[in-house]
């Protein structure tokens, strides 16, 4: 509904009626997760989820919310936990009832997983179902090269996976004979079979406009697909500046 302007100034404005009507909740059973607007999700929760922590922006009904522990996953992902700083940390989400979730106003793509697996940036995945199972990764040789290294979640399994992206995100398809090179602060995700190189390049960054001095590429090769956003959302360390 478009708002009117009745006073006939620059600025249009809602009836109280017309303002509840366009902002209102939208009931759309059916799936665990639905999109009240393109920047918000709703999840109807009926035993567990889980979501990036923080994300939670409202909720109604009988919930819980726990931080993922060390030890959530066995001592395989607590040592992963502990190499990474844990860069994304989880909440559990239980109980009967509806949650809204939301990440600094970035849109919000919901996928629905049937066996595949697909790597998310830490900084943008949201909220998954907890029959996809989860996994920390940290990409090759990437210790050395970054400042506190450059992470992801590996989600597996069947159900739904809600991402977030600044703005429309752009799929690109790889294959062996066209690599893609990706800016590792643009790259939402890429699919499970993909095992990504990181590399510096200097002349990358004179292409972004950065000025001098070294960056570095994501580098993507054999048969899949990546996800980037047009935004880079944490600066990328340079080598130099660790000393």
């Amino acid at each position: 509904m478009t708002p009117t302007n009745p006073t006939g100034g620059d600025v249009p404005s809602y009836s109280v009626a017309d303002f509840l009507q366009h902002t209102g909740e939208k009931d759309m059973p059916g799936d665990v997760f639905e999109l009240e607007s393109s920047r918000m999700l709703e999840i109807h929760v009926n035993g567990r989820v889980w979501t990036k922590l923080g994300a939670a922006v409202a909720y109604r009904g009988d919930l819980k919310f726990v931080r993922e522990g060390m030890m959530e996953g066995g001592v395989g992902k607590m040592f992963k936990r502990m190499v990474t700083g844990e860069v994304s940390p989880l909440s559990k989400v239980e109980g009967q009832g509806r949650l809204y979730c939301a990440d600094g106003g970035k849109h919000v793509t919901i996928l629905r997983l049937a066996g595949e697996t697909i790597n998310v940036s830490g900084n943008d995945l949201l909220a998954f179902e907890d029959t996809v199972a989860y996994d920390i990764t940290m990409i090759r040789r990437v210790a050395g090269m970054m400042a506190g290294g450059l992470f992801s979640v590996k989600l597996t399994g069947q159900g739904l996976v809600a991402l977030t992206t600044h703005g429309q995100p752009l799929t690109l398809r790889v294959s062996a004979s066209d690599p893609v090179s990706t800016d590792p602060n643009a790259t939402v995700a890429w699919s499970g079979n993909l095992q990504p190189e990181l590399k510096a390049d200097i002349s990358f960054r004179a292409l972004v406009g950065r000025g001098g001095g070294e960056t570095f590429q994501m580098l993507f090769r054999g048969d899949g697909f990546v996800v980037v956003q047009p935004y880079e959302e944490v600066p990328v360390v340079d080598a130099s500046a660790g000393g």
